[in-house]
């Protein structure tokens, strides 16, 4: 039996691991491009998880669960993945990422609104910092800049409304799948019928030519490790480690995801992003603590 630190450890290195994906997966598509890309990274990543985590007993899962779960962990993945993918560029990228990390606060006003969760007033000025954080991140060099950030979103309406409404659907993800999942974990499934879906899509509509080479295979091991094993060490904290602990460190993923997006795609990023990340996290915590407080 795992002890509850190394457990607790497992699970703060799927927190590292889900910080890097951001920069993985555009990395990735700078090679395969934005479909091809995304169905390789789940295609390897369903292997990872078949071999970490194995194939869920189907038949053991409520119907509920199967069908909701399937829809809505799918829809989210296949935001996040082509949000990261069709952006124009590296910043524009990260800048993404960070509307996608929304979706802790969205959890816990969806928690509210849906689940009954009991919350303190400070629910409301954390949703409002996490807000005007992803506004200050979009303004640009002048941070909450409303000229700014329209003229950022109108240059790529689909990769930032994609985060955005990834961000709630994985909201409602968090809120559903705690009432009806009954402890069951689909992840292998969900990941491959991602990879399935990616994949009709790639050979429909997409003209994009996947551009194989060392680099971009390492990329491909990296970004597919990180998104499986994310899970699955994810699963193992959750499980037998200190939830508070891993809860906590979670909230801290936007700044770390920008850190080492920054790094992994070379692209300096201005004091203002890093003030509206920041936001974006206290936000979160706020949010966070509000429900912690009345539980």
């Amino acid at each position: 039996m795992i002890s509850k630190r190394n457990a607790t450890l497992i699970g703060l290195i799927a927190v590292l691991l889900w910080s890097s994906i951001v920069g993985l997966i555009r990395s990735v598509s700078d090679y395969l491009g934005a479909t091809g890309g995304a169905a390789m990274i789940y295609s390897v990543a369903s292997v990872f998880l078949l071999f970490s985590v194995g194939f869920p007993k189907i038949q053991q899962f409520p119907k509920r669960y199967l069908i909701w779960g399937s829809l809505l962990f799918v829809s989210y993945e296949l935001c996040l993945a082509l949000s990261i993918g069709y952006s124009n560029t590296h910043q524009q990228a990260i800048e993404v990422g960070m509307v996608n990390y929304l979706w802790p606060a969205l959890t816990m006003v969806a928690a509210i609104l849906f689940n009954q969760q009991k919350s303190s007033l400070l629910i409301i000025p954390g949703f409002i910092l996490a807000i005007v954080g992803i506004c200050w991140v979009l303004g640009g060099d002048q941070g909450f800049n409303i000229a700014n950030m329209l003229h950022n979103i109108q240059d790529n309406p689909l990769s930032y409304g994609l985060a955005f409404v990834g961000a709630l659907i994985w909201a409602g993800y968090c809120t559903v799948t705690a009432r009806i999942a009954n402890g069951k974990n689909g992840v292998t499934l969900f990941f491959m019928l991602t990879a399935s879906i990616l994949w009709i899509k790639y050979f429909i509509f997409a003209t994009e030519p996947m551009h194989f080479s060392l680099q971009a295979i390492i990329y491909l091991v990296l970004a597919a490790a990180a998104m499986g094993f994310g899970y699955a060490a994810w699963n193992v904290g959750i499980l037998h480690g200190n939830v508070t602990i891993l809860a906590g460190a979670s909230y801290f993923i936007p700044v770390f995801s920008a850190a080492l997006a920054a790094i992994v795609l070379h692209t300096p990023l201005s004091l203002a992003f890093w003030q509206g990340a920041a936001m974006v996290c206290i936000g979160s915590i706020l949010c966070w603590f509000a429900t912690r407080q009345k539980s």
